[in-house]
């Protein structure tokens, strides 16, 4: 069975002041066939989380751990930890102006695979994942996210967890923006995803509405930087009704 491991993670940012700490301290274990939820309020630092073991360089590292069946993440490189099996969904993708959908994908599936896809079977997948995710296959031919819709976005970052096929999925905020029909369509593709042997995710999220879809095994409370609080399904339900004042007046 194949785990994430996050250990006593801390990560700071520049800022204009100087260096500020952002995650105070995070543990947390992520097995194959676990979906886990991380809910918290706004400035937590629940993306930065997401970044971090993807290997954004905004953010540095100043203690700890993350490991992939044993290997260290943080000494790998973007590209290493994708071959590894890790990918993210990012709560806002980036326009890539002049590069289609078709050949970032292939590029993308090339790369962590070490060659090419036959093209006949991969123009065939690619049909069948975009439909999936109710896209039009001549949105293929269009720009990577350029003058994509909220919602056309976020189907394409599914898209591409389907086709590229990780060992682990990190979706942060991939319910934002969403009406009702996107996010079923969104949470279908996630649950794909989830049906498949060993396969894990970490799905960041301020609502319980993506929940009722996507049902997690595990919830995390995130407040200022730590995890306050962990516990089943039934703690989102509560963080629902309750929200996240008996956690941020104690952090105050």
């Amino acid at each position: 069975m194949s785990t994430l491991e996050i250990k006593d993670l801390h990560v700071s940012v520049d800022t204009e002041d100087g260096a500020k700490e952002i995650l105070k301290g995070v543990t947390l274990t992520i097995k194959g066939g676990e979906t886990h939820a991380i809910m918290g309020p706004n400035g937590s630092g629940k993306s930065t989380l997401a970044y971090s073991i993807a290997g954004h360089p905004k953010y540095t590292v100043t203690a700890g751990t993350v490991t992939l069946d044993g290997e260290d993440v943080l000494a790998m490189s973007v590209d290493e930890r994708a071959r590894a099996g890790l990918f993210l969904a990012m709560q806002y993708p980036v326009e890539v102006p002049g590069v289609s959908v078709a050949n970032f994908l292939r590029t993308a599936k090339t790369a962590i695979d070490g060659e090419a896809p036959k093209l006949r079977t991969w123009v065939k997948d690619v049909n069948t994942a975009l439909e999936q995710l109710d896209l039009d296959a001549s949105f293929s031919q269009r720009s990577v996210n350029e003058g994509f819709s909220g919602g056309e976005k976020k189907r394409h970052e599914i898209a591409q967890l389907e086709l590229l096929d990780p060992t682990f999925a990190v979706l942060d905020e991939t319910d934002s923006g969403l009406d009702i029909d996107a996010l079923k369509t969104v949470s279908e593709g996630v649950n794909r995803f989830r049906a498949k042997e060993d396969r894990g995710v970490l799905l960041i999220t301020h609502y319980t509405r993506i929940l009722r879809y996507i049902q997690p095994d595990f919830v995390h409370v995130f407040v200022a930087g730590r995890i306050a609080e962990e516990g089943g399904p039934e703690l989102a339900e509560q963080l629902e009704a309750e929200g996240y004042d008996k956690y941020t007046k104690v952090r105050a």
